[in-house]
């Protein structure tokens, strides 16, 4: 975990330890609250819209129908 929170490749540490496949490493990886806020902070919001239906939607109407 250590060398995952500096940043060190998966595919590195699972060299270093002997890992024929990542995915073994990956197992036993479980990321911390810190890392998690941190990639938080590196990536946008989503982009929504904040568009609601209106009883005169066509679609609206449509599945009033069915």
């Amino acid at each position: 975990m250590h060398m995952l929170q500096a940043g060190v490749d998966i595919t590195v540490i699972a060299l270093w330890l002997g890992h024929e496949n990542p995915a073994t490493t990956h197992m036993y990886v479980e990321a911390d609250l810190e890392m998690k806020r941190r990639t938080l902070d590196r990536i946008d919001a989503p982009a929504t819209s904040k568009r609601r239906l209106k009883k005169s939607d066509p679609l609206t109407a449509f599945l009033d129908g069915l």
